[in-house]
């Protein structure tokens, strides 16, 4: 049952992931933190798809966690692959309905914070600053949305290098409503 509930949150988790990525931030390119901001960058400025940027930005982390966090490992790996897979499947799709940006920023935003915290709650993630902030969490006490906010910060902030200054903004606001959603989210479990 236990493996069930996982592999639905995993499912669910990443089609929403998927869906905020493709629907809301793609269309006005912004970009959100982590190895997602990383995987649009690629997908921005090298054509590459953004689920496949994303893996291949993961790789570092994986290799550690191979070595000194194995059960994380085996637990985001299906994570990281089928977010992925959901990302560049729903590239595909084309969504014309016109929304202001900070809108779209927004629902993006809180649409991947909501997928990233389902598949936290059950102990997998989409890989990359995830799990990242999964094994700082569980070494300080620390919540997993707060880390997850810091290091998408400064992600966007490398990602200043290659958006304007608008774009940032609006990023951030994608980055803030992430944190958001994900900390709700992993606190639900806690009560």
């Amino acid at each position: 049952m236990i493996i069930m509930e996982k592999m639905a949150a995993i499912m669910a988790g990443s089609l929403l992931v998927g869906v905020g990525i493709n629907f809301f931030l793609i269309p006005y390119h912004l970009l959100d933190g982590g190895m997602i901001g990383i995987g649009l960058i690629i997908h921005y400025f090298l054509g590459l798809p953004t689920g496949l940027g994303v893996i291949l930005s993961s790789i570092p982390l994986y290799i550690y966690a191979w070595y000194y966090e194995k059960k994380l490992f085996l637990n985001s790996l299906h994570g990281l692959l089928f977010s992925s897979l959901c990302i560049d499947i729903f590239s595909e799709a084309v969504i014309e309905w016109n929304i202001p940006i900070f809108i779209s920023a927004i629902i993006g935003g809180g649409l991947i914070g909501l997928g990233v915290g389902l598949m936290l709650r059950y102990g997998t993630s989409t890989g990359g600053t995830d799990m990242l902030a999964q094994i700082i969490s569980s070494k300080s006490g620390l919540n997993a949305g707060v880390l997850i906010f810091f290091i998408d910060g400064c992600v966007l902030l490398v990602g200043l290098s290659v958006v304007d200054w608008a774009i940032f903004f609006y990023s951030f606001l994608t980055i803030t409503a992430v944190a958001m959603l994900t900390s709700v989210t992993v606190m639900r479990t806690a009560t």
